[in-house]
């Protein structure tokens, strides 16, 4: 981790907290956001974790409305636009910049399958549109594509955008991606693939984005620390209750499943209600 970069530590994928009506629930928004705060964390609003590509776009902005109410002075706040429609994302961007959002974060559109030439186009054109600095996010497990590490760094040159967030389950890209990455100062590569938080940061990983720090924030804090302080076996230690708590709601479930039961665990905690949007 470069301490001379702007986009690291640990960068929470928010839940998304909704009443019984299907409406943001702002109460929940700020007892969790605190509890990210609390740990110099920052959140990353309608992402996977956060039910994106369920919600519908005023509940979106209501969301992002709630989050700059209740943004801490000095943090920063990601957001994610991914759609299927680049007018879309192009549009809730510029929302996103009159109201506190200091970071976008944007998936490939997922109904068709994209070449490669496709895929640069795509990003290009967000990224020569949006009006903040811009994250690509590459999910397979969501969008059903990869996006080549080569595509990647042609895009990593463009000066809008600034990272990547990597959710992709390969050993061998997670450490080639740090070795392209880790020694520039303009580019930023962040894992969302929590049961290698550990192995990442001692490679050079610039940050984490664990869905299960939404409900235990002070152990990726906790991981940030050890690592700045050199101690590798409390690190370890650390990843070792980061997959026994991410098994409780991940392990034998689909995706769309386990956000539920993360839902419920954290109704559990006091934080939120397990209110999903359909069709989750």
């Amino acid at each position: 981790m470069n301490p001379s970069k702007k986009y690291t530590g640990v960068i929470v994928p928010a839940i998304t907290p909704l009443t019984a009506r299907l409406q943001i629930d702002e109460a929940a928004v700020e007892k969790l956001f605190n509890s990210f705060y609390d740990q110099d964390i920052a959140p990353f609003i309608l992402g996977t974790t956060g039910e994106a590509a369920s919600i519908p776009l005023q509940i979106k902005k209501d969301y992002i409305q709630a989050a700059e109410r209740i943004k801490k002075p000095g943090t920063l706040l990601y957001a994610g636009i991914g759609s299927n429609v680049l007018a879309e994302s192009t549009s809730l961007a510029a929302f996103c910049a009159l109201h506190g959002v200091d970071v976008l974060v944007a998936t490939l559109p997922s109904y068709y399958t994209l070449t490669e030439l496709q895929m640069k186009e795509y990003f290009t054109e967000l990224a020569n549109t949006v009006p903040l600095p811009l994250f690509i996010y590459n999910i397979p497990a969501t969008t059903h594509m990869s996006i080549p590490l080569q595509l990647i760094e042609e895009l990593s040159h463009h000066p809008n955008i600034v990272g990547i967030k990597d959710s992709e389950r390969s050993e061998e890209r997670l450490k080639e991606s740090i070795e392209r990455w880790k020694s520039r100062s303009d580019f930023h590569y962040i894992l969302g693939w929590a049961t290698q938080s550990a192995n990442a940061l001692l490679m050079g990983a610039d940050g984490l984005v664990p869905s299960t720090g939404n409900l235990y924030p002070d152990i990726y804090a906790a991981m940030i620390k050890a690592f700045k302080e050199n101690d590798t076996a409390l690190l370890q230690e650390l990843q070792g209750k980061s997959d026994t708590y991410g098994a409780v709601y991940q392990a034998g479930r689909t995706l769309g499943e386990s956000l539920k039961v993360l839902k419920q665990l954290m109704e559990e905690k006091g934080i939120c209600t397990s209110v999903m949007m359909p069709p989750l």
